[in-house]
């Protein structure tokens, strides 16, 4: 089986007590039955720390989160997990193993991202110059499985990558081929968001931002980071379809949070890579990691 990522994928690494939006601050952070196993049986002082700091009323055992903040129990004062530095990294649940990283399986391989919830995620990808690659991270040489639904589906998403790489054309123009932006009723859209589940109430002072009056055309400066961002959007949902049928609904969810992002960018006078990388990070926390606020904007899109 072979594991497929865009190229920039083996040099991310997490920041740490530098990063500015811990995602150990403010996630219900799962804990997986054999991680929950492992805790409940380890020994030593850690290991009394370890069982009184989980929750297990729910449907799922879960950290309890602490304060206002609502902080795992294990990020200290620095912003680092206690976890690793007396464990080890080996240590930790599935889900802080994972982050910011997302899978999904096909057939033949299997593709493997980082999420834009990540700042520092959101910055390896969203400023390299380069157009964004697929390459081939690991290979078990088992026989490849062949599977002509899935074929399909990438050959289109490889399609919709060289338009939107095709630097000839302002990005704005590339996009408007996937879903002019007259077919957006900002208006409409603003009251939709802002009915939606969300966690941080900037992101809802964003979105009433969206009705006003707003020129198309976005600062040459983020030109690159755009282009990204809509391979990233088509690399991470488009493959659902092969889940829900939903094709034309995925391309255009893709379109929809792309035109979202660039109007918000205008709007804001967003002018710097980190200006840009934090719209996208408040998409992608508000919106792409709640699966119930992307059903429901590709119910609303199905309209």
């Amino acid at each position: 089986m072979k594991l497929i990522a865009p190229e920039r994928y083996p040099d991310f690494q997490c920041i740490a007590g530098a990063c500015r939006h811990s995602c150990c601050i403010g996630w219900e952070i799962d804990i997986d039955p054999e991680s929950l196993r492992r805790f409940q049986q380890m020994p030593g002082e850690m290991g009394e720390r370890l069982r009184q700091s989980i929750d297990t009323t729910g449907e799922t055992a879960c950290f309890a989160l602490k304060g206002w903040e609502e902080r795992c129990p294990f990020l200290n004062d620095d912003g680092l997990c206690d976890m690793i530095l007396e464990l080890g990294e080996d240590s930790l649940c599935q889900i802080c193993t994972d982050h910011p990283r997302f899978r999904y399986s096909f057939a033949g391989h299997t593709e493997i991202g980082l999420g834009l919830c990540c700042e520092a995620a959101g910055r390896l990808l969203l400023g390299d110059p380069l157009p964004m690659k697929l390459t081939v991270i690991e290979d078990d040489g088992a026989d490849e499985v062949d599977d002509p639904e899935e074929n399909e589906l990438l050959e289109l998403r490889d399609s919709l990558f060289a338009l939107m790489q095709d630097r000839s054309l302002p990005m704005m123009q590339r996009m408007e081929q996937l879903l002019p932006a007259a077919e957006i009723d900002w208006t409409e859209w603003a009251d939709f968001l802002l009915e939606l589940e969300r966690l941080d109430e900037k992101w809802a002072e964003l979105l009433e931002l969206l009705p006003q009056a707003c020129p198309e055309a976005i600062p040459d400066v983020l030109e690159t980071p755009m282009e990204q961002l809509m391979c990233y959007l088509l690399y991470r949902h488009l493959p659902g379809a092969l889940e829900d049928g939903d094709t034309e609904g995925r391309i255009r969810y893709c379109a929809l949070i792309g035109q979202l992002v660039a109007r918000l960018s205008v709007l804001t006078g967003c002018r710097t890579l980190d200006d840009f990388v934090e719209l996208a990070r408040l998409y992608s926390s508000e919106i792409e990691y709640s699966d119930e606020n992307v059903s429901a904007i590709l119910d609303q899109l199905a309209q």
